[in-house]
Protein backbone atom coordinates (compact mmCIF):
# COMPACT_ATOMS: atom_id res chain seq x y z
CA UNK A 1 0.00 0.00 0.00
CA UNK A 2 1.28 3.44 -0.93
CA UNK A 3 2.60 5.59 1.91
CA UNK A 4 0.39 8.47 0.77
CA UNK A 5 -2.74 6.34 1.23
CA UNK A 6 -1.67 5.28 4.72
CA UNK A 7 -0.76 8.83 5.73
CA UNK A 8 -4.00 10.28 4.41
CA UNK A 9 -4.85 13.86 3.51
CA UNK A 10 -7.19 16.51 4.90
CA UNK A 11 -9.61 14.88 7.36
CA UNK A 12 -7.62 11.63 7.23
CA UNK A 13 -4.18 13.20 7.72
CA UNK A 14 -1.66 12.61 10.49
CA UNK A 15 -2.53 16.08 11.83
CA UNK A 16 -6.16 14.98 12.27
CA UNK A 17 -4.99 11.82 14.06
CA UNK A 18 -2.89 14.00 16.35
CA UNK A 19 -5.97 16.00 17.31
CA UNK A 20 -7.78 12.76 18.13
CA UNK A 21 -4.90 11.60 20.32
CA UNK A 22 -4.96 14.95 22.14
CA UNK A 23 -8.66 14.41 22.86
CA UNK A 24 -7.98 10.88 24.13
CA UNK A 25 -5.33 12.26 26.48
CA UNK A 26 -7.80 14.87 27.73
CA UNK A 27 -10.33 12.07 28.35
CA UNK A 28 -7.93 10.26 30.66
CA UNK A 29 -5.95 7.91 28.42
CA UNK A 30 -2.41 8.28 29.78
CA UNK A 31 -0.63 5.19 28.43
CA UNK A 32 1.89 6.78 26.07
CA UNK A 33 2.59 3.53 24.22
CA UNK A 34 -1.11 3.15 23.42
CA UNK A 35 -1.42 6.81 22.39
CA UNK A 36 1.60 6.50 20.09
CA UNK A 37 0.09 3.47 18.37
CA UNK A 38 -3.25 5.28 17.98
CA UNK A 39 -1.38 8.20 16.40
CA UNK A 40 0.34 5.89 13.92
CA UNK A 41 -2.64 3.68 13.04
CA UNK A 42 -4.64 4.87 10.00
CA UNK A 43 -8.22 4.30 11.15
CA UNK A 44 -9.54 5.64 7.83
CA UNK A 45 -8.33 2.46 6.13
CA UNK A 46 -10.65 0.32 8.29
CA UNK A 47 -13.92 1.93 7.24
CA UNK A 48 -15.73 2.51 3.98
CA UNK A 49 -14.29 5.28 1.82
CA UNK A 50 -17.57 7.22 2.04
CA UNK A 51 -17.05 7.59 5.80
CA UNK A 52 -13.30 8.31 5.68
CA UNK A 53 -13.77 11.98 6.55
CA UNK A 54 -15.29 10.87 9.89
CA UNK A 55 -12.54 8.38 10.72
CA UNK A 56 -10.94 10.49 13.45
CA UNK A 57 -14.12 11.52 15.18
CA UNK A 58 -14.45 9.79 18.54
CA UNK A 59 -17.47 7.79 17.42
CA UNK A 60 -18.37 4.24 16.49
CA UNK A 61 -19.07 3.89 12.76
CA UNK A 62 -20.90 1.21 10.75
CA UNK A 63 -18.82 -1.38 8.89
CA UNK A 64 -21.68 -3.47 7.50
CA UNK A 65 -23.34 -6.72 8.59
CA UNK A 66 -24.86 -4.94 11.59
CA UNK A 67 -21.41 -4.33 13.09
CA UNK A 68 -19.45 -1.21 14.00
CA UNK A 69 -15.86 -0.10 14.40
CA UNK A 70 -15.55 0.89 18.06
CA UNK A 71 -15.00 4.52 19.02
CA UNK A 72 -11.28 5.31 19.36
CA UNK A 73 -11.64 6.11 23.07
CA UNK A 74 -13.00 2.62 23.77
CA UNK A 75 -10.24 0.98 21.72
CA UNK A 76 -7.62 2.96 23.63
CA UNK A 77 -9.28 2.30 26.98
CA UNK A 78 -9.55 -1.47 26.48
CA UNK A 79 -6.00 -1.70 25.17
CA UNK A 80 -4.60 0.34 28.06
CA UNK A 81 -6.55 -1.78 30.56
CA UNK A 82 -5.16 -4.96 29.03
CA UNK A 83 -1.56 -3.73 29.25
CA UNK A 84 -1.64 -1.76 32.52
CA UNK A 85 1.18 -2.59 34.91
CA UNK A 86 3.11 -4.82 32.51
CA UNK A 87 6.85 -4.35 32.26
CA UNK A 88 7.05 -6.06 28.85
CA UNK A 89 4.83 -6.92 25.90
CA UNK A 90 2.44 -9.86 26.37
CA UNK A 91 3.68 -12.73 24.22
CA UNK A 92 0.23 -13.77 22.99
CA UNK A 93 -3.02 -11.79 22.89
CA UNK A 94 -6.38 -13.07 21.68
CA UNK A 95 -9.02 -10.74 20.26
CA UNK A 96 -12.59 -12.03 20.00
CA UNK A 97 -14.46 -10.11 17.31
CA UNK A 98 -12.06 -8.88 14.63
CA UNK A 99 -14.67 -6.67 12.97
CA UNK A 100 -12.89 -4.11 10.81
CA UNK A 101 -9.45 -5.14 12.09
CA UNK A 102 -8.73 -1.77 13.73
CA UNK A 103 -8.44 -3.01 17.32
CA UNK A 104 -6.19 -5.78 16.04
CA UNK A 105 -3.98 -3.21 14.28
CA UNK A 106 -3.67 -1.26 17.53
CA UNK A 107 -2.76 -4.37 19.50
CA UNK A 108 -0.18 -5.63 17.00
CA UNK A 109 2.72 -3.27 17.91
CA UNK A 110 2.02 -3.81 21.62
CA UNK A 111 2.12 -7.62 21.73
CA UNK A 112 4.42 -10.39 20.55
CA UNK A 113 1.64 -12.02 18.53
CA UNK A 114 -2.05 -11.25 18.13
CA UNK A 115 -4.64 -13.91 17.33
CA UNK A 116 -8.07 -12.67 16.26
CA UNK A 117 -11.35 -14.49 15.55
CA UNK A 118 -14.30 -13.18 13.53
CA UNK A 119 -17.58 -15.05 13.04
CA UNK A 120 -18.57 -13.13 9.87
CA UNK A 121 -16.45 -14.48 7.03
CA UNK A 122 -16.58 -11.37 4.83
CA UNK A 123 -15.44 -9.13 7.68
CA UNK A 124 -12.59 -11.54 8.42
CA UNK A 125 -11.50 -11.43 4.78
CA UNK A 126 -11.55 -7.63 4.65
CA UNK A 127 -9.64 -7.32 7.92
CA UNK A 128 -7.00 -9.79 6.74
CA UNK A 129 -6.46 -7.75 3.57
CA UNK A 130 -6.13 -4.47 5.48
CA UNK A 131 -3.73 -5.83 8.09
CA UNK A 132 -1.57 -7.45 5.41
CA UNK A 133 -1.49 -4.17 3.44
CA UNK A 134 -0.14 -2.44 6.56
CA UNK A 135 2.62 -5.04 6.84
CA UNK A 136 1.54 -6.35 10.25
CA UNK A 137 3.30 -9.71 10.30
CA UNK A 138 2.56 -10.77 13.87
CA UNK A 139 -1.21 -11.05 13.41
CA UNK A 140 -3.13 -14.24 12.72
CA UNK A 141 -6.85 -14.22 11.88
CA UNK A 142 -9.43 -16.93 11.50
CA UNK A 143 -13.11 -17.22 10.66
CA UNK A 144 -14.58 -18.96 13.66
CA UNK A 145 -16.74 -18.96 16.77
CA UNK A 146 -15.00 -16.55 19.13
CA UNK A 147 -16.81 -17.93 22.18
CA UNK A 148 -14.65 -21.04 21.86
CA UNK A 149 -11.37 -19.12 21.76
CA UNK A 150 -8.32 -20.49 19.96
CA UNK A 151 -7.25 -23.39 22.12
CA UNK A 152 -4.21 -24.50 20.12
CA UNK A 153 -2.50 -21.16 20.83
CA UNK A 154 -3.60 -20.83 24.46
CA UNK A 155 -2.86 -19.78 27.11
CA UNK A 156 -2.97 -16.06 26.34
CA UNK A 157 -1.46 -13.32 28.46
CA UNK A 158 -4.32 -11.10 27.34
CA UNK A 159 -7.80 -11.55 25.86
CA UNK A 160 -9.94 -8.70 24.54
CA UNK A 161 -13.61 -9.36 23.77
CA UNK A 162 -15.14 -6.67 21.57
CA UNK A 163 -18.80 -7.69 22.00
CA UNK A 164 -20.94 -8.06 25.10
CA UNK A 165 -22.20 -11.21 26.83
CA UNK A 166 -24.00 -11.88 30.10
CA UNK A 167 -20.89 -13.68 31.36
CA UNK A 168 -17.46 -14.56 30.00
CA UNK A 169 -17.74 -17.77 27.95
CA UNK A 170 -16.10 -20.58 29.97
CA UNK A 171 -13.77 -21.59 27.11
CA UNK A 172 -12.32 -18.06 27.02
CA UNK A 173 -11.84 -17.87 30.79
CA UNK A 174 -9.96 -21.17 30.65
CA UNK A 175 -7.57 -19.80 28.01
CA UNK A 176 -6.29 -16.88 30.11
CA UNK A 177 -2.79 -17.58 31.44
CA UNK A 178 -2.17 -17.33 35.16
CA UNK A 179 -1.15 -13.70 35.67
CA UNK A 180 -2.95 -12.78 32.45
CA UNK A 181 -5.88 -10.45 31.96
CA UNK A 182 -9.22 -10.48 30.14
CA UNK A 183 -11.05 -7.26 29.19
CA UNK A 184 -14.67 -7.50 28.12
CA UNK A 185 -18.07 -5.78 28.22
CA UNK A 186 -20.36 -7.85 30.44
CA UNK A 187 -24.09 -7.57 31.09
CA UNK A 188 -27.43 -7.16 29.31
CA UNK A 189 -28.16 -4.34 26.87
CA UNK A 190 -28.48 -1.07 28.76
CA UNK A 191 -26.58 -2.39 31.78
CA UNK A 192 -23.21 -3.46 30.40
CA UNK A 193 -19.99 -2.81 32.29
CA UNK A 194 -16.44 -2.95 31.00
CA UNK A 195 -14.77 -5.57 33.18
CA UNK A 196 -11.09 -6.30 33.75
CA UNK A 197 -10.49 -9.82 35.04
CA UNK A 198 -7.05 -10.93 36.20
CA UNK A 199 -6.34 -14.61 36.53
CA UNK A 200 -4.73 -15.65 39.78
CA UNK A 201 -3.46 -19.05 40.88
CA UNK A 202 -7.02 -19.72 42.05
CA UNK A 203 -9.81 -17.93 40.21
CA UNK A 204 -10.11 -14.36 38.92
CA UNK A 205 -10.03 -10.92 40.45
CA UNK A 206 -12.47 -8.59 38.69
CA UNK A 207 -13.09 -4.87 38.61
CA UNK A 208 -15.40 -2.62 36.62
CA UNK A 209 -14.27 0.33 34.53
CA UNK A 210 -17.83 1.62 34.25
CA UNK A 211 -20.79 1.43 31.93
CA UNK A 212 -20.45 0.76 28.19
CA UNK A 213 -22.63 -0.19 25.19
CA UNK A 214 -21.48 -2.91 22.78
CA UNK A 215 -23.15 -5.14 20.20
CA UNK A 216 -23.92 -8.64 21.56
CA UNK A 217 -21.44 -11.52 21.35
CA UNK A 218 -23.00 -14.08 19.03
CA UNK A 219 -22.10 -17.72 18.54
CA UNK A 220 -22.00 -19.64 15.28
CA UNK A 221 -20.70 -18.54 11.89
CA UNK A 222 -21.98 -16.15 9.26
Amino acid sequence: MKRSVIDGIGMTSARTRARLVARLRDMGIDDEAVLTVMLNTPRHLFIEEALASRAYEDNALPIGFGQTISQPYMVARMTAALLAGRSEKPARVLEVGTGSGYQCAVLAPLAGRVYSIERIERLAERARERLAALGLRNVRLKHGNGSLGWREHAPFEGIVITAASLAVPPALAEQVAVGGRLVAPIGPAGRQELMVMERKAIGFESRSLGGVAFVPLLEGLA
